[in-house]
């Protein structure tokens, strides 16, 4: 698996459309509490790329999932609070059951710039991976870059950035997700990456831009406590799955 440099290039130019039907495409977006962010996004990736655009609404109390719908996009209620993970297990095997051929991921913050989806959508239809991380390492925290070094030391992920939500999956990727198999995984990333690690999928990371939150903060590293459960659950998950010392692959 390759690895992103440590920042983005300087002024980079927005993706030319990669050679797929839009109708192939599906981007999937979770949502909390998004309502300054989400409608402009979903316009952005209508507008730049005419993919069809499908939120996620996390049971959010403010107007999200209006502005969603009002946006373009298709709206996914979930009828109770199933997080990050959840919320994006539900788009995946929306995806599946309406056969799209790749999804994208992105988050509703506004970090992920859609202008760069065909970054991450390429190196998939070439058949380089089945799986591309947009990676920007330097946006890290002390405390994500903490809690990266510590997994990559106990599960051998050969990943910079292993928190980004912003992915490309293929159909391969998107039915094991799906599966039940992913089901009980609390967060989208070290788990995810196991699971994918474990059936032989490859997972490469592509630098991208990412700017700062708009609002909010992250729900897992905003707080030294919310870390340390966040690490505390995930090393569990890890040891059970890989156990500390597989090697890289």
């Amino acid at each position: 698996m390759s690895s992103p440099r440590e920042s983005a290039p300087r002024d980079p130019a927005p993706d030319a459309a990669p050679r797929l039907r839009a109708s192939d495409v599906l981007v999937l977006i979770p949502a909390y509490n998004e309502a300054a962010t989400v409608g402009a996004i979903v316009r952005e990736v209508r507008q730049r790329w005419g993919y069809p655009v499908v939120v996620i609404d996390d049971c959010s109390t403010d107007d999200t999932a209006e502005i969603a719908r009002a946006a373009g996009a298709t709206l996914l209620p979930l009828p109770l609070q199933l997080g990050a993970w959840g919320a994006l297990q539900t788009g995946l095997r929306y995806a599946e059951r309406n056969g799209y051929q790749l999804a994208v991921t992105l988050d509703a913050d506004g970090q992920h710039e859609p202008a760069h989806i065909g970054t991450l959508v390429t190196p998939v239809l070439a058949g380089q991976a089945n799986v591309v991380i947009g990676a920007f390492p330097a946006r890290a925290s002390p405390a994500r870059r903490l809690a990266w070094r510590y997994f990559r030391w106990l599960t051998g992920l050969d990943l910079e950035d292993i928190t980004s939500g912003f992915r490309a999956y293929d159909t391969r990727s998107i039915h094991l997700l799906a599966s039940r198999e992913a089901t009980l995984l609390d967060y989208q990333d070290v788990g995810v990456l196991l699971t994918l690690h474990r059936h032989g999928l490859r997972v490469i990371e592509e630098p991208v831009p990412m700017q700062p939150r708009l609002q909010g903060v992250s729900r897992v590293f905003k707080s030294w406590w919310t870390v340390g459960n966040y690490m505390l659950q995930t090393s569990l998950l890890c040891l059970a799955r890989v156990g500390h010392g597989r090697s890289r692959g």
